[in-house]
């Protein structure tokens, strides 16, 4: 087994165009120089502009799947994409913390595309309030951090998972995130040297998959945030379609 770069694995669902999900996960791993695994949670059909149908994995081939992999391979952090619903999540965290209880764990809370396809069910929310207590880290973007709060899955001064609110569907402060850890609100602001941003199919998988990859090489959570955003800039300035290039 190499032992020169830490073990990352995603859970999340296969896109086909490769902009978003697993693919784009993987893509990320490997130019931040950490060995990506992947177990796939759906599988779609899909373009970078419109998302047609999802087909869910059965929950016992995603545990399995789980499973095998972080026997076989030392796991330092798991980035969870898409899921089905909050039993769903709540499964997939106790089969990682029963392999291995001290990675780290990222959940990029999926519940619509772009496209307005939706993921998530939301009937299953509120039990969302002790799942993601056992989570190190939420990136919801603003619009599915309204709709988290609303459903009182953050509770006032809950310092028991850090979230990093993006900032790219604000209407105000565009483009800045908000990093709330430990009680405290930490403004991460877009590099002055960023030319035009153009949108891009799958930008909220690639930040939580660099975040991921920047906490495996040790960083902590603000600066595995802040090193993420570099990241995610230059995969938003890479070209003006779509589909980003990582380079």
């Amino acid at each position: 087994m190499q032992t020169e770069r830490p073990f990352v694995m995603s859970v999340a669902g296969y896109d086909p165009s490769g902009g978003a999900g697993l693919l784009a996960d993987i893509k990320t791993f490997e130019q931040l120089k950490v060995q990506g695994l992947g177990v796939c949670t759906a599988m779609t059909i899909q373009t970078e502009s419109q998302c047609l149908s999802l087909e869910w994995q059965s929950l016992e081939t995603v545990l399995s799947s789980i499973d095998i992999l972080m026997k076989s391979y030392p796991v330092k952090v798991v980035k969870i994409g898409v899921v089905k619903d909050a039993d769903f999540l709540s499964e997939i965290i106790s089969t990682i913390k029963a392999n291995h209880p001290e990675a780290k764990m990222i959940w990029d809370p999926v519940l619509k595309s772009t496209s307005e396809f939706s993921f998530f069910d939301l009937n299953s929310i509120t039990q969302l309030k002790n799942v993601i207590r056992q989570i190190d880290l939420l990136t919801p973007n603003y619009n599915e951090y309204k709709v988290l709060q609303e459903n009182h899955v953050f509770e006032v001064g809950d310092g028991s998972c850090s979230a990093l609110i993006k900032g790219g569907h604000r209407e105000n402060m565009l483009g800045i995130d908000i990093l709330r850890e430990n009680g405290k609100e930490i403004s991460i602001e877009p590099n002055d040297n960023a030319s035009v941003f153009y949108p891009k199919h799958g930008s909220g998988c690639v930040l939580s998959s660099a975040i991921a990859g920047h906490l495996a090489k040790g960083e902590n959570v603000e600066q595995a945030c802040r090193k993420g955003k570099l990241y995610i800039e230059k995969f938003l300035t890479s070209n003006p379609t779509l589909l980003g290039f990582h380079s």
